[in-house]
C-alpha cells in the first residue's frame, strides 16, 4: 500500500481518541487567508450582546468617549491572549480540545473542554433568538407575519446546515456578510444620533447619574471574549501558514490583523453604537430601536443587518468550537455534522432569553473558570513546552497525556482554584483567573506532576523534532496511533480533504 492510500484510510479511522476532524490539519490544508481571517473577526464582534456592554457603561455614568476607549482598550489585551493561544494552530494544527490533553489528561481534557463548548452552545442560542427577533420584524412588514418562535427554530436550522458544509462556507459568509455589517453600522450610527440631535442631546457630553467602575467595564469585556481567547486554535488551524516560520510574528503574520485591528476596532465601535442607542433612545436593543424608528426599506436592511451579524458570529465562535468539544467527548460515535447538530439543539434549548437578561452575571462566572484555562494553557504552552509538543501521544490512551489515569491533577486543581477564586470575585474574574491559572499550573507541574510523569518533549531538552510549521513539516496521522512529520511535498501525495472542515 502506498502512503498516500495508507494516509486516506488513516483518515476515517476511529478510536477513543481520534476522528478526522480532530486530527491536526497539514500546511497545505490551510485555506483562509489574512483578509479571510480579518472578515471572520469583522463578523464575530458585531453582535447585539455587544451593544449592551456599550450601553451599561454610559447608562453607569461613564462618558461616551471613556466607553468606547476602555473597550477598545480591553480587546487589544484579550487580542493578545488570543495571539499566544493561536500558535497551537498555527505550529501544530491542533484543536483546542485536543490541544488541552497535554495540560488536563486525555480523559481530564473533558471536564474544562465541555464547559467551554456548552457555553458556546448557549452563545449560539442567544444570537440565534436576537436574530430570530429581526426575523420576525422583516416578517411582519412584508407578510404580516408575527411569530418569533417559528424563525428561531428556521434561523437555527439554517445556521446549522451552513456550518455543517465546512470552514470554507463560514469564510465565504463572513466574507459576504462583514463589509454589509460594516456599511450598514455606520449609516445606523448616524440614523440614532440624528435622533438624538432632534432631542437636542449631545452624545459625546451626555453623563447618566450611575457609578459604574471603569474596571468593571474593562474585565466584562475581557470576560466577553474569554471563550475565543482559550479555543482560537479552532480557527487558526485553517489559517495559512508558512513553512519554516520560526519566528512568531512571521508563523502568525495573518493571524494579526484579525485580532489587533479587526476585532479591537468593530468591538469598541459596535459598543459605541449601543451606547448611543441608550443615550438616543433609552434602549440599548437595536432591534427595538430600529424597528421603532426604521420605516421601509431602512428598516428591512438594518434588520438584516442584525441577522448577518448573529449568523456571522454563531459559525465560527460558537457551533464550530462548541461541535469539536462534542466530537472529543466521542470520537467513535460523533462526527462533525452529528456534532454541529448536536451543539445547535443544546444551544436552541438554552432558553437564551433568560440568560440575556443577566448577561453580566452570565460572563461573570463563565469568565472566572475559561480565563484560568486560559492561563494554564500559556503556562503549558510556552513556559513549560517551550512550544513543543509531543502531538502522537495526545492520540493515544497509554501515552503520557495519561498521567494518573488520565487526568493530570496539576490541570484539573489549578482549574478548580483559579478558577473558583476568580468566581467568587467575579466583577474582576479574568485578570484573578488567568494569572492564577498560570502560576498554580507551573507549581504544581513542576513540584508533584514531572517527576512521575516525564514528558518526552521536556526530557529532550526541547528538540525540534516536537515542533512542526517552524520546522516546515506537518504530523501526519498514519493509522493505528502513528504519526509521522512530513514536508508539504512529502504530503502533498497523501494529504487529505477533509471537506468538511
Amino acid at each position: 500500500m502506498s502512503v498516500a492510500d495508507q494516509v486516506r484510510d488513516a483518515e476515517h479511522e476511529r478510536s477513543a481518541l481520534v476522528e478526522e476532524s480532530i486530527l491536526p490539519t497539514l500546511l497545505g490544508q490551510r485555506p483562509i487567508g489574512m483578509l479571510g481571517y480579518a472578515w471572520i473577526w469583522v463578523g464575530i464582534a458585531v453582535i447585539i450582546a455587544t451593544y449592551s456592554l456599550g450601553a451599561a457603561g454610559v447608562e453607569g455614568g461613564v462618558p461616551l468617549l471613556t466607553v468606547v476607549l476602555t473597550i477598545l482598550l480591553a480587546n487589544l489585551c484579550i487580542g493578545a491572549v488570543m495571539l499566544m493561544t493561536a500558535d497551537i494552530g498555527t505550529e501544530h494544527g491542533l484543536t483546542f480540545a485536543v490541544y488541552l490533553r497535554a495540560p488536563f489528561g486525555i480523559h481530564g481534557t473533558h471536564l474544562p473542554a465541555i464547559s467551554r463548548g456548552l457555553v458556546a452552545a448557549m452563545w449560539f442560542g442567544i444570537q440565534t433568538y436576537l436574530g430570530a427577533l429581526a426575523l420576525n420584524g422583516i416578517g411582519q412588514y412584508f407578510f404580516g407575519f408575527d411569530n418569533w418562535a417559528i424563525w428561531y427554530g428556521v434561523f437555527a436550522l439554517v445556521q446549522v446546515a451552513n456550518t455543517a458544509s465546512g470552514i470554507k462556507s463560514v469564510e465565504r459568509l463572513a466574507s459576504l456578510a462583514a463589509p454589509a455589517i460594516i456599511a450598514i453600522s455606520v449609516w445606523m450610527y448616524f440614523t440614532i444620533e440624528g435622533v438624538a440631535n432632534t432631542q437636542g442631546i449631545n452624545i459625546w457630553t451626555f453623563e447618566a447619574t450611575g457609578e459604574m467602575s471603569l474596571l468593571v467595564l474593562f474585565v466584562a469585556n475581557l470576560g466577553f471574549w474569554s471563550t475565543m481567547a482559550i479555543d482560537v486554535p479552532n480557527l487558526t488551524r485553517f489559517v495559512k501558514t508558512k513553512a519554516h516560520a520560526r519566528g512568531f510574528m512571521a508563523r502568525n503574520r495573518n493571524i494579526f490583523v484579525g485580532q489587533i485591528l479587526a476585532l479591537p476596532i468593530t468591538q469598541a465601535f459596535i459598543a459605541g453604537l449601543g451606547a448611543v442607542s441608550f443615550i438616543a433612545t433609552g434602549n440599548w436593543n437595536p432591534v427595538e430601536v430600529i424597528q421603532g424608528e426604521g420605516q421601509g426599506l431602512s428598516l428591512v436592511l438594518l434588520l438584516a443587518l442584525v441577522v448577518l451579524a448573529q449568523w456571522s458570529t454563531n459559525n465560527s465562535a460558537n457551533l464550530i468550537p462548541s461541535a469539536l468539544t462534542f466530537i472529543n467527548l466521542a470520537p467513535r460515535l460523533i462526527n462533525y455534522k452529528m456534532a454541529v447538530v448536536i451543539a445547535g439543539i443544546v444551544g436552541t434549548l438554552c432558553f437564551p432569553w433568560q440568560i440575556l437578561n443577566n448577561l453580566f452575571v452570565f460572563l461573570g462566572y463563565y469568565g472566572a473558570f475559561l480565563s484560568a484555562i486560559g492561563g494554564i494553557m500559556v503556562a503549558d504552552y510556552y513556559l513549560l513546552r517551550k512550544r513543543r509538543l509531543n502531538v502522537p501521544d495526545l492520540y493515544k490512551l497509554d501515552g503520557q497525556f495519561r498521567y494518573a489515569g488520565g487526568f493530570n491533577p496539576a490541570g484539573m486543581i489549578a482549574w478548580v482554584v483559579a478558577g473558583g477564586i476568580a468566581a467568587w470575585y467575579s466583577q474582576y474574574a479574568f485578570v484573578l483567573g488567568f494569572p492564577l491559572g498560570l502560576v498554580i499550573y507551573l507549581i504544581l507541574m513542576k513540584g508533584m506532576v514531572l517527576g512521575a510523569h516525564p514528558q518526552r518533549e521536556i526530557e529532550s531538552g526541547f528538540s525540534n523534532e516536537f515542533l512542526a510549521t517552524s520546522e516546515g513539516k506537518s504530523w501526519v496521522y498514519m493509522g493505528k496511533g502513528q504519526f509521522q512529520r512530513m514536508t508539504e511535498a512529502e504530503a502533498q501525495g497523501s494529504a487529505v480533504t477533509r471537506e468538511d472542515l
